[in-house]
């Protein structure tokens, strides 16, 4: 891996819990920038980062995306992601976090999406609860997916 020139530091890249990107705490406002930040961003067991002639760290507060628009398609989930991209979601990926907010896996499984508050609410309109129990589930193609909180 190649090392930046002296005179040259890395960016402070962060993607804060409501999907937006900052470098060195000022917000990243260009879409075409935004973009480009996205597509190239990758994980690994060290974490977040984005590759070019080096290594650029990303801090993430959260998760990297977010689904902000979720529909039952026959026996299929599929989301609409912050990043403008919309896939099929494996419904075993889904686990509730902390505040009782869902998550899922997406892209493949390299990253894992924090539904917004709207999504949020369209997922668990679909869910059946047991209010005796506070249990809640998602039924589909004949398969019961617990909405509970990981642990």
């Amino acid at each position: 891996m190649a090392t930046p020139p002296a005179e040259w530091t890395l960016p402070d890249l962060r993607i804060d819990a409501e999907g937006a990107w900052y470098d060195g705490g000022v917000e990243i406002t260009h879409a075409g920038i935004v973009a480009n930040l996205r597509g190239n961003l990758r994980r690994d067991e060290a974490g977040y980062f984005i590759q070019t002639r080096v290594r650029i760290p990303v801090r993430v507060d959260d998760v990297p995306l977010l689904v902000t628009r979720v529909e039952r398609r026959a026996d299929t989930l599929r989301v609409w992601l912050n990043d403008g991209e919309e896939e099929n979601v494996d419904p075993a990926t889904l686990r509730v976090g902390g505040r009782e907010v869902p998550y899922c896996a997406v892209k493949g499984g390299v990253f894992e999406a924090r539904f917004t508050r709207a999504a949020a609410f369209q997922l668990l309109a679909m869910a059946e609860y047991d209010e005796s129990t506070g249990r809640g589930a998602l039924r589909l193609a004949g398969r019961e997916y617990p909405l509970s909180r990981a642990s």
